[in-house]
Parts: structure tokens; C-alpha cells; sequence
């Protein structure tokens, strides 16, 4: 009877397999020195700092400028050219003659080098605001030398908190600049009217000599009713906290107001409307139809009388081309 193997015996053989066995070679490096990790990751950070530099947009210096009259304002820095405004002739713009005839003497005094008060163009909607804003600066510029005329740059109502830089460019750009803000308003806690506050006047830099500002809006004070009695009800001193917001209004030296239209002005502007751009169609079934357009739309105004403009062009087959 054989004698089983005892423990001594399998060592030789465990030996040689672990022999056998090939040996893993490590493949990690070396942990570099903290001098050798600063230097790497200081070297991505000025990489990361260079792209970014590159891709951002770059500050713009006034010399856009020159490349146009008109511009749109990004809060970047940037000045976006406008090759072609969309703006009806001043000639057209029927019921709003005197606010037509203030805002261009005071447009008129600006680009001349004179005194002119920022303006706050307020009212009914629909009656012709913005179009005048841009039908008048067309107007000033019609027999202007390239050196003399004016510049139309438009800032967006939630850009108003970039205004100040926007006034650093233009405060030594060679040209003087409307900045003009289409439906100007303030609700909630919204604090940007500060900003707008302080280049009106108040600030110490105050508004450049060769900028002066323009703004639309449905409301006269910039505010909302309810913003205002929010205000009154939860104050300490009620009064104060009004008067501060309301105040912004106050800052336009210019108030140009603008109500309803009457039937006979809405017709007036209809009719001025179809005679510019060659539409024909006899006197009383034009009248008909334009005031029976008014009816389904619930109001008579400027707006309402293009619109129907636009429907009668287009069923006639007349092409309508702005300016």
C-alpha cells in the first residue's frame, strides 16, 4: 500500500510554478514632483486662457461707426451695423403732426451742435412712436455730408444695465449718436432703471455732449400701476419710495405724447398709405373696407391702417418696398 505525498513534498513544486509564473512589469510613472504639477497645470491654464481670449468678441472702439448710420447694441461691446432701417417716410406718418414736428426741431438742434433734451415718446400703441424715432433721423440725415450725419443706435430693453459702457464708447467717437430704447418699461423688482437713471443725469460722468437718448413706451411714468401702489403699500416712508421710480420719467426733458386716432385720421392714413405706394381702389369701397378692418381689430391706429395697407397691396398684386 502506498504512502500518500506529505506537505514537504509539494513545495518544490509550488516553487516552480511560481518560477514559471512571468512577472508584471508596472506601467505607472513615476508621481511627478509638486515644482513638475505646478508648471503643467499652470501651462493648461494659460492654453484655456488663450482660447478664450480668441473666441471672445472684441470691445468695440467707435471705429464701426463709420461703416453705417444706424447700429444695434450688443452688451458684449459690440456695434452691429444696420445697412438698411426698416422706416416708413416721415411724409406718411398722418395724426402725430405736432409731436412730428417737436421731435424733429429738437433732433434738428442736436445734430447741429446745440442744446436738445433726451426724449420720452409715450402713448397709445400702434400710433407711430418708433416709426417717428427712425423717420426722423432719416429725415435729419437726407442732405447731410457722410462726417455730419447722425447715428441711430438701438439698445434693447433688457440690455439697459450695458447703457454705461455703451456711453464710454461713444463719449469720444467722432459723430453724434441717437441711443434709442423701442418700449422702455420696468416691472417687478427689475433694478436696471438705475443705470438708466444715472447717464440721464445724476451721474458723475452725467451723458457725452454728442449722445443724447430717444425711448418709447406704452406707459408715461415707465411703470407699471401696480408696480407703483406696491410700492406705497409696503414702504417705510411711501412717498420716498415712489418718487424715487417715478423720477426716471421726470429725467426726459421731452414728452411727447400720443393718443387714439379719430376715424377721419385713420382713413387719412390709409389713404396716404395707398396713394404712396400706388394702390388703387375707388374712395368708397377703400373707406369700407379700411373701416370695417378697424372693427375686426378693435382699435383704429397707425398700425392698423399698415396692416390693412399690406392686406389690400398683397389681394391687389402691388409690391410695398420700405425704405
Amino acid at each position: 500500500m502506498s504512502k500518500k505525498p506529505g506537505k514537504s513534498a509539494s513545495r518544490p513544486a509550488q516553487k516552480l510554478k511560481r518560477q514559471a509564473m512571468p512577472r508584471r512589469v508596472s506601467t505607472a510613472a513615476a508621481p511627478a514632483s509638486g515644482h513638475e504639477t505646478a508648471e503643467r497645470i499652470a501651462a493648461a491654464l494659460e492654453t484655456i486662457a488663450a482660447h478664450l481670449a480668441a473666441a471672445a468678441p472684441t470691445a468695440d472702439g467707435g471705429e464701426t461707426l463709420h461703416r453705417a448710420d444706424a447700429f444695434i447694441w450688443h452688451p458684449d461691446g459690440r456695434l452691429a451695423p444696420v445697412p438698411h432701417v426698416s422706416r416708413v417716410d416721415i411724409g406718411l406718418l398722418k395724426g402725430i403732426e405736432r409731436m412730428r414736428d417737436i421731435l424733429i426741431e429738437n433732433t434738428e438742434r442736436f445734430a447741429n451742435g446745440l442744446p436738445a433734451n433726451n426724449a420720452l415718446l409715450w402713448g397709445a400703441r400702434g400710433m407711430g412712436k418708433s416709426s417717428l424715432v427712425k423717420a426722423a433721423h432719416a429725415s435729419i440725415n437726407c442732405d447731410r455730408k457722410p462726417a455730419d450725419r447722425l447715428k441711430l443706435i438701438e439698445i434693447h430693453r433688457e440690455d439697459i444695465e450695458s447703457l454705461p459702457a455703451l456711453m464710454d464708447i461713444l463719449r469720444h467717437a467722432p459723430f453724434n449718436a441717437i441711443v434709442f430704447c423701442d418700449d422702455l418699461s420696468f416691472d417687478g423688482n427689475d433694478a436696471s432703471y438705475k443705470s438708466l437713471k444715472a447717464v440721464l443725469e445724476g451721474g458723475i460722468e452725467g451723458r457725452p455732449d454728442n449722445v443724447i437718448l430717444y425711448a418709447t413706451s406704452n406707459r408715461r411714468h415707465l411703470l407699471a400701476r401696480e408696480m407703483i401702489e406696491n410700492e406705497r403699500s409696503t414702504a417705510i416712508n411711501p412717498g420716498e419710495a415712489v418718487e424715487e421710480k417715478v423720477s426716471l420719467s421726470d429725467r426726459f426733458g421731452l414728452w411727447l405724447g400720443f393718443h387714439r386716432c379719430s376715424q377721419d385720421e385713420y382713413l387719412a392714413m390709409v389713404k396716404g398709405y395707398c396713394s404712396h405706394f400706388g394702390i388703387k381702389l375707388p374712395e368708397e369701397e377703400l373707406e369700407r373696407e379700411a373701416l370695417e378692418w378697424a372693427t375686426t381689430r378693435g382699435s383704429r391706429s397707425g398700425r392698423v391702417a399698415w396692416q390693412f395697407t399690406q392686406e389690400l397691396a398683397g389681394r391687389l398684386g402691388v409690391r410695398i418696398k420700405l425704405r
